[in-house]
């Protein structure tokens, strides 16, 4: 019996979870199996309960783990204050963003689907959105990010429905039209935080 070390356990463990995270948003969470996402992880169905209790578990972890990436890999990445938003918006309403169900956006391939599922996938993805919002509300009014909370709020809402919408539709020019239209009317919201 080939025992393996805790590092390589963590790799493995996190492997399982970034793939999940993909496959996940792909096909949604009904739509994927535990063989599938093990699978995907170059894994056998028989391992899945060396790192995860349940299903559910893996899925709330890779929705924590998505949410977390966009967070260091796009929004943090950002230039500070409002011109990072706007870089955070034009990345959000990009073509290829839209196009990229797997590497893109986690509130916009599985939002619907989180509504619907158990309370600790919520939670998770609850957590990371408020470290978005927290972090939109910081840029939009550094001296007093709580008053911010809210628009930043609907800032995430903004996004997030406008790309589903962009993604849903059959009309790829009306589609393309609509992420400009969402840019528009994003930085307009933006605009507005600077005169109040």
């Amino acid at each position: 019996m080939v025992r393996y070390t805790k590092e390589h356990k963590r790799e493995t463990r996190q492997r399982i979870i970034t793939t999940a995270g993909r496959r996940l948003k792909r096909d949604g969470m009904d739509g994927s199996g535990v063989a599938t996402l093990m699978k995907d992880a170059g894994l056998t169905h028989g391992t899945f309960y060396a790192y995860f209790s349940s299903k559910e578990e893996l899925v709330a972890t890779a929705v924590a783990d998505q949410m977390r990436a966009q967070h260091a890999n796009i929004v943090a990445q950002a230039a500070p204050g409002r011109a990072g938003l706007e870089q955070v918006v034009r990345w959000y309403f990009s073509i290829e963003q839209r196009d990229d169900v797997e590497d893109g956006c986690p509130n916009a391939a599985l939002l619907d689907e989180i509504a619907r599922s158990t309370d600790p996938t919520r939670q998770a993805y609850t957590d990371g959105a408020l470290i978005l919002i927290d972090d939109f509300a910081a840029r939009l009014a550094p001296h007093d990010p709580p008053s911010a909370r809210l628009r930043a709020l609907g800032l995430l809402g903004m996004l997030a429905g406008t790309l589903q919408l962009s993604r849903a539709l059959t009309d790829r020019r009306l589609a393309d039209e609509l992420l400009e239209q969402g840019i528009r009317n994003a930085l307009a919201l933006l605009d507005a935080e600077q005169h109040d």
